[in-house]
């Protein structure tokens, strides 16, 4: 269970909040434990927090902050809590933060094209606003409608139309965020709120970007804002063989299209998964090993040219174009699937309430095919020894923003009926995760593209991957961190404070 809070902690926290927004209660600390990624439900008391706070001001996250480092007790930042990675589970108690409550649109500029916002703002809503001017924040990840700026910060988020329009590293402009300490600062490409580019000293907006939590708490934001689009183009056409798909998806990357916003690239286990589900929209034969859809956003002209193009590119390399129904349609369902595993089947065909896990690792485009092997591979061994683990497939999206034809987005979704965890089952998970980020790796690949690499299993390659650039992580964790008391346990950091 959680850790009490004394008496005069909750009145302090009582003091800067208000009483309306201190919570100790089980339902709102256990509620505030987890996130949709597979969790140790089975461990689910050493994860809840002392204490639960929804701040409305910069100066009260300062405060909290401030008095956390008084007492010596762990701050985490909590914001949508749709990351994958146990970014927001409170690893050691202590309070957390939830930002909900700062979802204000602050400001809408219309001559330099930007809108200041709250954390606690989800993009839906945001976009839903925008769109009465004729704008849209086209950062744009598969939990769209219910993940929030302030995450999308914290774990340097990827957008499913990234390599349009960029991803959250590029879409966000500036940040104001309470350091470790309390102190309140504002980060960004330059000293103005909404300057994109200055040489003046280091580049400190991209240092507080994917830190999961560990450097600070973002207090408000200026973001980008692009035209709506006049149209859009979507298209899917599928393959009978993988490898000639796999060649068709860099054929479509290197295009040179510039309305394309991104390339996806599906293998037979995921279309086996999406046969089998209620809300698929690829309703394929089993002959059919492999599904490409490609998307381009942009002006009427610009999209109707490069959409000939992208045509004329996948029926020239053998596949077969799935029709304006299927490509329309399981495009506009891209973000439903988000949600579609917490009522997934097993493997039998049986409903049952499952998460998923997304190894969501960087891969250069040479490599899909061989990291494809070892990873179903890893996935099959896991499925021989336990019926509570299942392989949904993998799949390949483009990733660099503006740069697609670089390495991909690869993901393989292993289904997972958390109910059944146990500590022999969850230690072979844990294995399993640090064979599939070894497997990344070595194949000259990221641990994580988008959702950072928190958990068990593959948090302990990250020094592998990062090399002397760890040593530096450290160093900076304990020089803005001196205390530990910003989200401690996570990416290895507490290793800092231990050699010191």
């Amino acid at each position: 269970m959680a850790v009490a809070l004394l008496d005069s902690v909750v009145d302090e926290l009582t003091a800067i909040c208000g009483p309306d927004h201190v919570f100790t209660g089980r339902s709102a600390t256990f509620n505030r434990a987890r996130v949709p990624a597979p969790f140790p439900v089975h461990k689910w008391d050493e994860h809840v927090p002392s204490a639960v706070v929804l701040p409305t001001s910069a100066h009260q996250v300062s405060e909290v902050v401030k008095m956390a480092n008084r007492h010596r007790i762990p701050v985490v930042p909590r914001a949508g809590a749709t990351g994958l990675t146990d970014g927001a589970v409170p690893l050691r108690h202590g309070i957390v933060v939830d930002v909900k409550l700062m979802n204000q649109i602050l400001d809408l500029d219309h001559e330099n094209r930007t809108v200041t916002v709250g954390p606690g703002i989800n993009m839906l809503k945001l976009n839903e606003e925008l769109r009465k001017h004729g704008y849209i924040y086209p950062d744009n990840p598969a939990s769209y409608p219910c993940s929030l700026v302030g995450g999308r910060i914290g774990t340097s988020g990827w957008s499913l139309i990234g390599a349009r329009y960029g991803h959250t590293r590029d879409l966000v402009i500036s940040f104001e965020i309470v350091l470790p300490t309390g102190e309140i600062v504002r980060v960004g490409d330059g000293g103005g709120r909404t300057v994109r580019k200055s040489s003046s000293g280091y580049q400190l907006k991209h240092l507080f970007m994917g830190h999961q939590g560990t450097l600070g708490i973002v207090t408000e934001a200026t973001l980008e804002l692009v035209p709506r689009p006049e149209a859009e183009f979507s298209a899917f056409f599928a393959y009978g063989d993988y490898m000639d798909a796999w060649r068709a998806t860099g054929d479509l990357a290197r295009s040179g299209v510039a309305t394309l916003a991104g390339v996806v690239l599906f293998d037979e286990w995921k279309l086996a998964y999406l046969r089998r589900d209620d809300e698929a929209y690829i309703p394929q034969p089993e002959s059919i090993k492999g599904v490409i859809a490609c998307a381009s956003y942009g002006n009427a002209d610009e999209v109707r040219i490069g959409a000939k193009r992208l045509l004329r590119i996948g029926n020239a390399s053998g596949g077969v174009y799935l029709g304006d129904e299927i490509s329309q349609g399981d495009w506009a369902s891209r973000h439903d699937r988000y949600a579609t595993p917490q009522h997934g089947r097993t493997r039998d065909g049986q409903v049952a309430l499952m998460s998923w896990h997304c190894e969501d690792a960087s891969i250069p485009y040479s490599e899909l095919p061989a990291v494809r092997e070892e990873w179903h591979a890893i996935a099959a061994k896991l499925r021989e020894r336990f019926d509570m683990f299942d392989d949904w497939g993998m799949f390949a999206y483009t990733n660099g923003a503006f740069k697609p034809w670089g390495d991909y987005l690869t993901e393989i979704d292993i289904g997972i009926w958390e109910t059944r965890w146990d500590e022999e089952t969850w230690a072979a998970w844990v294995d399993a995760k640090r064979e599939l980020a070894r497997v990344s790796i070595e194949h000259g690949g990221s641990i994580s593209a988008c959702h950072g690499s928190c958990r068990e299993g593959e948090v302990d390659l990250v020094p592998a991957e990062l090399g002397g650039g760890f040593e530096v992580m450290k160093t900076i964790k304990r020089g803005l961190d001196p205390n530990n008391i910003m989200n401690p346990g996570k990416y290895l950091l507490d290793q800092a404070y231990e050699e010191a």
